[in-house]
């Protein structure tokens, strides 16, 4: 019966409105959540152009699971999930409430997925580094949504259709990663020169963009079937994935705005969109 008062009360709060955008962000270094600079001006003008949700839900490269889990506390933490930056960063607190009603309806939409519960996460860097500068003020509710490590990349892209019905609730739904992303082959003595990429980094930004531009999704989702350069920009789906949970929630009427479409550290992009 609490859940179902939970949801009832749910509904009546995110009532519909105005289709929400869909974000996806490239968050970089956990240094951005501090400075001010090209991306988090970035950053502060898409957040200019949205109307303000009522709730925000995030999907992290940062929270990596077996099986998928959505955050339920009142009050998540911040998490410093991170070592070797400065003690400045680790005394960001990003403290906006939880919302275990909307916990609640995001696993209610995902069925037949198994989707847990969880009171322990919080809200990790890939998450209020970017919110930081969104919502400075931290007065929206904030849940976060895992992903599966075990699944792949096509299951991603159908279960963030689920959460469609969400954007019309009001519903910010951000995905938050990179979509360049090869830490072992960053050229740290170059890193703050500007637009900066190794040849490989160059050609899959250009192609990824392209795909995205012409809402051509398969190659997106196949990308580890594609050219040696992908290979090199993914190595890993961790980072990747956010983008591919913002493409699953694009409807065909949606536009589409690139934004902080920039090369770091020549294996780093800070790509990223609004959609809608």
């Amino acid at each position: 019966m609490k859940a179902l008062h939970q949801l009832n009360q749910l509904v009546d709060t995110y009532s519909l409105t105005d289709k929400m955008p869909v974000l996806f962000l490239g968050h970089g270094s956990p240094m951005n959540a501090i400075e001010e600079n090209q991306f988090t001006n970035g950053f502060h003008q898409v957040a200019a152009t949205l109307q303000k949700p009522k709730a925000i839900i995030v999907i992290s490269a940062h929270w990596y699971t077996q099986g998928t889990f959505v955050t339920a506390m009142q009050k998540p933490r911040t998490i410093h999930d991170f070592i070797g930056f400065p003690e400045a960063l680790f005394n960001v607190n990003y403290p906006a409430n939880g919302s275990p009603g909307l916990a609640m309806e995001t696993k209610n939409i995902l069925n037949p997925v198994k989707v847990e519960l969880d009171e322990e996460w919080g809200l990790d860097h890939g998450t209020w580094s970017v919110l930081k500068h969104l919502y400075p003020k931290a007065d929206i509710p904030v849940i976060q949504l895992s992903i599966d490590y075990t699944k792949e990349t096509a299951y991603h892209f159908e279960l963030a259709k689920k959460l469609s019905a969400l954007r019309d609730k009001g519903v910010l739904i951000i995905g938050s990663g990179n979509i360049i992303h090869n830490l072992r082959l960053v050229d740290w003595k170059n890193f703050d020169k500007e637009n900066y990429g190794f040849d490989w980094a160059i050609e899959t930004k250009a192609t990824i963009n392209q795909l995205i531009l012409d809402q051509n999704i398969q190659p997106l989702i196949n990308f580890k079937n594609a050219s040696k350069a992908f290979q090199l920009a993914i190595p890993t789906p961790d980072h990747y994935l956010p983008l591919i949970y913002t493409l699953g929630l694009q409807q065909k009427e949606d536009s589409i705005l690139l934004f902080n479409d920039k090369l770091v550290g020549g294996s780093l992009s800070m790509t990223s969109l609004k959609i809608g």
